[in-house]
């Protein structure tokens, strides 16, 4: 059974005593088939198939996890199995969530006793709940002081730092705990102040929170519950020497608990060196292998590729449409706005206050088309979104995995959709393979039958639509600002406020 313990000082930080989780004879190197919960003896999927689109296979080469015999807890079926504080139970009910989704119920029991964990589980899985609900659970009745946090999010992109503080903030106002989010693109001058005035819980890319600390705004040697969320993309971007730098700040003995959409050898430096005695919980395919996602390659002319793009963003409904250039999207949303599409652009030339703006926008259906560079691959749920549309290819697989993972997200059916030109064809079925899909083919033109039938396209009304600018907020000017990886210059996002209008979801609020 797993102690947790107060150590001195005003602050009232728990550390957590680990000797009861390791036997004498478990050595950090030790190999072992990592535990699938809930399945025995997984087989890859077969690539079935309906009747309207292909379906994904199963990832290959995971590596093989550097952990020990820790057994893992039973998982639960109810949220009330739990030993969550009530204030924590009353605000899961008042949101409407009822039954934890597979991650949630495996790996919540284990990260509540203060074990590290190591969870895989697909974009929309449900991850955000997993590991925050066992941070501010363990939180409960403790008070941060001034510039130490007691806990730290770590997540590769803005927009997902703020889906974080988001999903979060009412759980946390239940217990009294306040959230900081740390990223860039906005004034560092806000963020600061919320850290001399003291938050338990930091959500932060790497870039941003290095900053602070230079400035001597943040110290984490009082973390006591670590958290990377989607550590396979971390390391993707270059991080990883900005997040093992912060990770050597933070007091020895803290829990870590790392999430990720796949759990190849990308992240094996973090887990060898970071996670103690891991309980692993695999719980769902990987993000690309998705059983209710259609994924379907359309061969189109070079001469053509504009018009059908075109005629599939005036369906009816949202669509994401991904291009590899931020002037390439600038160009694209530009179109359709002539022609009658509400669409909007995003990318890393917008600042954080109008790409804030625009996901708002399209979140609440004024635009139904984001027009966007992968910028919008990672961090970004929206409810209800069906179609995904690559209309410039990703450059690798895990970008395709990632962008399609907008769809299909708990349980919803989605498609992706990519248009692939001539001198494409041979690059793309490189791609779909490594990423374990195996998608429908077909050959398309504007106006065709077969293009309405699979994306809804249709021609566009050729009235000319406007949409107002996303204002441009002046971010606050400061010396120490950095620039590079992970968000280095700006501010503060809606630290601990979260949007309290009461809207009908079909999609669960545990989803995120």
């Amino acid at each position: 059974m797993n102690r947790t313990r107060r150590t001195g000082g005003s602050s009232g930080r728990f550390r957590t005593d680990r000797s009861s989780q390791r036997s004498a004879g478990s050595a950090r190197g030790s190999r072992f088939r990592a535990q699938e919960t809930g399945r025995q003896n997984p087989r890859p999927a077969t690539g079935r198939k309906n009747g309207t689109g292909a379906r994904s296979t199963a990832r290959p080469q995971e590596f093989a996890l550097p952990v020990t015999l820790t057994e893992p807890l039973p998982a639960v079926e109810t949220f009330a199995e739990l030993a969550l504080p009530p204030r924590l139970l009353a605000a899961l009910g008042a949101e409407g969530v009822t039954v934890p989704f597979p991650i949630q119920a495996a790996t919540l029991p284990n990260a509540l006793a203060g074990r590290d964990v190591l969870g895989r589980g697909r974009t929309g899985s449900g991850k955000t709940l997993a590991f925050g609900l066992a941070v501010l659970a363990r939180l409960d009745g403790q008070r941060a002081q001034p510039r130490q946090p007691l806990a730290l999010v770590l997540v590769p992109t803005r927009e997902l730092a703020q889906q974080v503080t988001d999903a979060l903030a009412p759980y946390a106002r239940a217990l009294r705990l306040r959230l900081a989010t740390v990223v860039g693109g906005m004034g560092i001058g806000r963020q600061a102040s919320a850290l001399r005035a003291g938050a338990e819980v930091v959500v932060a890319t790497p870039g941003r929170l290095k900053d602070l600390i230079e400035r001597g705004d943040c110290r984490l040697d009082q973390v006591a519950v670590t958290v990377l969320d989607e550590a396979d993309q971390m390391a993707d971007m270059g991080f990883m020497p900005q997040v093992t730098a912060l990770l050597d700040q933070v007091g020895a003995g803290g829990q870590r608990l790392l999430f990720s959409a796949t759990l190849d050898r990308n992240i094996d430096l973090l887990v060898r060196r970071y996670l103690h005695d891991p309980v692993v919980h695999s719980v769902d395919p990987s993000a690309g292998a998705v059983s209710t996602m259609e994924h379907h390659l359309l061969h189109v002319h070079d001469a053509d590729k504009h018009t059908a793009a075109t005629e599939i963003a005036a369906r009816d409904g949202r669509v994401i449409m991904f291009l590899d250039t931020k002037h390439a999207v600038d160009r694209l949303a530009k179109h359709l706005l002539s022609v009658g599409v509400r669409a909007s652009a995003l990318h890393g030339g917008k600042s954080q206050p109008q790409r804030n703006k625009t996901l708002a926008r399209f979140k609440d259906g004024h635009v139904t088309v984001l027009v966007a560079t992968n910028v919008a691959a990672r961090g970004i749920h929206i409810d209800n979104l069906d179609l995904v549309v690559n209309v410039d290819p990703p450059g690798d697989h895990k970008d395709y995995l990632h962008r399609g993972g907008r769809t299909a997200r708990a349980g919803e059916s989605g498609t992706v959709v990519t248009l692939v030109l001539p001198h494409q064809r041979r690059a793309m079925d490189r791609l779909m393979a490594d990423a374990g899909i195996t998608a429908s083919t077909a050959r398309i033109r504007p106006g065709e039958a077969e293009l309405q039938r699979i994306t809804g396209a249709r021609a566009p009304s050729g009235v000319p639509v406007t949409l107002p600018e996303p204002a441009a907020e002046q971010s606050e000017r400061t010396g120490s600002a950095r620039r590079g990886p992970g968000g280095r210059t700006g501010g503060r996002g809606r630290s601990g406020r979260a949007n309290t209008t009461r809207t009908r979801r079909s999609t669960p609020r545990n989803s995120q």
